[in-house]
């Protein structure tokens, strides 16, 4: 047996002096390997399972904690057996035995472990916790809908049944009301009905314990049947899909979800995305603070194993000070570009998706990075990249903060003959029109109002009416008199940036229609010398007066032109 040594300058050194902890070293590798071999087997087998598309959380828990606890089991065990050869040896007073300074080593790698494998499942903790509280936001919503399309057999009725009130709404007949009361159909009618402000009537008495945990079983049920047509061919591919495929084939639950919540919850058909598709949604996402915890927390316990092992932190953290100044000058720009990422995502100065204008750059966030900044052209012509320290020290217009809606502005000149009263009423008239039809491709109102019209037919709001709206609409004004017109314009807010040229298309379709329809003319931009002609155009704009009065009377000339 060697000599004992109390102080070692290597670990290569503290291994010569004894050859139980050779053997323990080798064993300690061997097993090492044969772990990191048998976990990638089993964490790419689990990825082929079901379970770790219905239970994706779970499974990335076990997948995370497994390696570190076999790890555990491992470094404990060769613990164990250096201690226990160290029983036998002699015991220097005041000096440590190479077993002891070896166990201390195992001992630190295990409180490595410890921290490492904790700091990279408080992430995880918090993603569940966060996609609960969404599930419950869907939720509400699946409420407000009175359901979604997906859902089999007036699913909602089974979990909710409608109580009505005993008073009839303000502005409702009290005899309608109890008429609809009477027959199946009116009593449908009453618990679809809206009141001017957008309230529901009456009150929902769940029939079942807890409709929350119905709901979320019903929803489970769904992605699982989701599953199954995707596995056994019954899908938009018309082949069976792999489970664990590279790229990935299926959604996960939780990436189902979120296509739903994309999808305004419209049933999502099995195989309809390409492969890959749920991985480049996911870089797409705006990465999380959450992702600066794991190393917050892993340094917190290597500052304490520094500690445990009497190192000096004053001169550690004065060495450190002095390598951190040399990195920083080295690493300027990569640091900037670090501090401006945290302060936009902190401050939310823009997000993913919303609409800006930098340096005469007009376009859509598309990506923030800790490094570059993605703009995509609004036309889809090309991708800009910015440096995203640029981000926080140039001028940035964001059209998407806080209050998204903008408006959709026309500007129209009518002939000098045309009452401008009358133009103005019809331009009224185009305006409430096109807040009640004008819609995008899923049904919803480009328009903010404040009561959706689809609350009018007794249908669940599409949420146009969810903005605070605290102006005229429509917003109608006699702008100046031009040199060949009169010049009038229009403004109607819609609720983002991209939504106004949609409205702006057919707002000049409608007004087209309404002015051919009224004899309201629009001049050519030329100057036109009169010969007599001017009488006889008054005489045939005056054949339709009526018409224009009419108009006139049941819309007005507007907020503005009242006098």
């Amino acid at each position: 047996m060697a000599e004992v040594i109390g102080e070692f300058n290597s670990v290569s050194e503290l291994l010569l002096s004894d050859e139980s902890l050779q053997f323990a070293c080798l064993t300690l590798l061997v097993g090492i390997i044969t772990i990191i071999l048998v976990y990638r087997k089993f964490s790419n087998w689990i990825l082929t399972r079901k379970f770790s598309y219905t239970r994706s959380h779970l499974s990335n828990f076990v997948r995370s904690v497994l390696l570190p606890i076999f790890a555990l089991i491992l470094i404990t065990a060769v613990n164990g057996y250096v201690q226990i050869t160290g029983i036998f040896l002699d015991d220097q007073q005041g000096i440590d035995t190479p077993q002891q300074i070896f166990a201390k080593i195992l001992n630190s790698l295990n409180l490595v472990i410890i921290g490492y494998t904790t700091s990279y499942l408080i992430p995880i903790v918090i993603r569940k916790q966060n996609a609960s509280n969404e599930e419950k936001q869907d939720f509400i919503i699946w409420k407000e809908k009175r359901g979604f399309g997906d859902d089999d057999n007036d699913f909602f009725h089974t979990i909710y049944k409608w109580q009505p009130p005993k008073e009839p709404p303000e502005d409702m007949d009290k005899a309608e009301f109890k008429r609809l009361l009477e027959t199946k159909e009116g009593r449908k009618t009453l618990e679809k009905f809206r009141t001017n402000k957008g309230f529901e009537i009456g009150t929902l008495v769940p029939l079942v314990k807890d409709p929350f945990e119905t709901w979320k079983k019903s929803e489970r049920e769904k992605y699982e049947k989701y599953y199954q047509d995707c596995t056994s061919g019954n899908n938009q591919v018309g082949q069976k899909l792999r489970p664990g495929a590279e790229p990935n084939e299926i959604f996960s639950i939780d990436q189902w979800r979120s296509e739903k919540r994309l999808r305004y919850y419209d049933p999502i058909k099995p195989g309809a995305r390409p492969a890959g598709y749920s991985e480049k949604q996911k870089e797409l996402m705006p990465k999380s603070l959450t992702s600066f915890i794991p190393p917050l927390i892993f340094s917190g316990f290597l500052i304490g194993l520094l500690v445990w092992w009497n190192v000096d932190l004053f001169v550690l953290g004065t060495a450190l000070a002095g390598l951190g100044v040399g990195i920083g000058f080295a690493l300027k720009e990569t640091l900037e570009n670090l501090f401006a990422y945290l302060m936009i995502r902190k401050d939310k100065v823009f997000v993913e998706g919303d609409r800006v204008l930098i340096e005469d750059y007009n376009g859509y966030v598309h990506k923030i990075t800790t490094r570059i900044t993605y703009i995509r052209h609004a036309l889809n012509e090309s991708i800009a990249i910015f440096p995203t320290r640029q981000m926080v020290g140039t001028k940035v217009v964001n059209f998407s903060k806080d209050y998204g809606y903008v408006p959709a502005l026309i500007k129209i000149g009518t002939s000098y003959l045309n009452d401008p009263q009358q133009v103005c009423s019809i331009l009224v008239k185009v305006g409430k029109r096109a807040m009640k039809e004008i819609v995008d491709e899923n049904g919803r109102h480009l328009a903010v109002q404040e009561r959706c019209p689809y609350l009018d037919k007794n249908k669940p709001s599409c949420g146009c009416d969810h903005e605070i709206v605290d102006v005229t609409q429509p917003w109608v004004l006699f702008d100046d008199f031009g040199d060949s017109a009169l010049m009038f314009e229009m403004w109607i807010y819609v609720r983002d940036y991209g939504s106004q040229f949609k409205m702006k298309s057919n707002l000049r379709l409608m007004i087209y229609q309404e002015f051919k329809k009224h004899d309201i003319r629009i001049p050519w931009p030329i100057r036109t010398i009169y010969s007599g002609n001017q009488i006889r155009e008054e005489k045939e704009i005056e054949k339709l007066d009526e018409l224009r009065k009419k108009t006139y009377d049941e819309y007005g000339p507007g907020e503005m032109n009242k006098f």
